[in-house]
């Protein structure tokens, strides 16, 4: 995938930001506080919160081709999808959202599948993460409701507030109603532009994902897999919290709500979640009597480990990736 001049800039902009953050929250942190608390790590927990999140890629991976098998009479290798999987994880240490069209892109090579219908269950697989992390959060709510509003009423007066939404609420209904009726006149006169073409065959891809996952076979499979995939991510957290002694004596709910905040933190357009997954981190686990510094150091390591698995196994996948189509190529020479 070519970068335009505009693109690249947009990409030094968000690694520069990324940075900036990852400093600011470290720079009062010494290298040997990290170390201390790595040299008092346990290596089974440690090495069980690697292999959870390894067995959470792989169910990702066949989830992946359930959706690009359905409809297909010609089934998808789950290697390979993963393979294309890992590789798209790399791109994304890089530049910021290119891993899911890279990873369609490796599939188009190694499985040969039409790339359109490839965004479309890319698409359509991460509305599914957002249904569930919006579900997830809505689960810490009620698990951890006290906390919610303690950290809100910080924050904003709760009072006010109320005060205020009263207050603009005809104003608020009045200009979405003004909203609307200038998206549609908008609509109406660029509708043949190439900005509304592009935006209906965005829609069509996601059409055509709806369809195939309602062609999916294993039914039982992309759902369960779907739920398995997201208590991958909080298994993965807590056997992390477990191998480190700052972190040993949280409760399972405090968790959940260091993985909704640490979801957040990944979805900032930054390589990596890079700062933004440490800032939230970090912030939650203060709000739960950790330090700065043991906040702050839970978070470098869980996130560490992580881009790491990822760097190590997006090398392998593009070894195979390589091999796979060179063979590929000699065959058809």
């Amino acid at each position: 995938m070519r970068l335009t001049k505009k693109q690249w800039i947009q990409v030094a902009v968000s690694l520069i930001v990324a940075i900036w953050i990852f400093w600011f929250l470290y720079k009062d942190i010494s290298f040997d506080s990290l170390l201390e608390a790595l040299s008092h790590t346990s290596l089974f927990w440690f090495g069980l919160s690697i292999l959870v999140s390894l067995i959470g890629f792989w169910v990702r991976a066949w989830r992946w081709k359930l959706l690009i098998d359905a409809g297909e009479s010609e089934k998808t290798k789950t290697i390979h999808t993963f393979w294309a999987l890992m590789i798209g994880y790399l791109a994304n240490l890089l530049v910021p959202r290119a891993g899911e069209v890279v990873r369609c892109g490796v599939l188009t090579k190694t499985e040969d599948r039409q790339m359109g219908k490839l965004l479309g269950t890319v698409i359509l697989e991460r509305t599914f993460d957002l249904l569930f992390m919006v579900s997830i959060i809505f689960l810490a709510f009620l698990l951890e409701k006290d906390l919610f509003v303690r950290l809100f009423s910080d924050l904003v007066s709760l009072d006010s507030l109320k005060g205020k939404i009263f207050q603009y609420l005809p104003l608020l209904i009045g200009g979405l109603i003004v909203a609307m009726i200038f998206v549609y006149l908008v609509f109406l006169k660029y509708k043949d532009s190439n900005l509304f073409r592009k935006i209906r065959h965005f829609l069509r891809d996601l059409v055509n994902g709806v369809i195939s996952l309602k062609k999916v076979d294993n039914q039982l499979g992309f759902w369960s897999s779907s739920v398995f995939i997201w208590f991958t991510y909080y298994l993965m957290l807590m056997f992390m919290a477990w191998a480190i002694p700052s972190t040993a004596s949280l409760s399972l709910s405090s968790m959940l709500m260091v993985m909704v905040m640490g979801s957040i933190g990944m979805i900032a357009p930054v390589q990596g979640g890079i700062g933004t997954f440490h800032a939230l981190v970090a912030f939650i686990l203060m709000a739960y009597g950790l330090s700065n510094e043991e906040g702050k150091i839970f978070a470098v390591i869980i996130h560490g480990s992580q881009v790491l698995t990822m760097i190590v196994l997006g090398l392998i996948a593009l070894f195979f990736f390589f091999k796979i189509t060179a063979k590929k190529e000699s065959k058809t020479s």
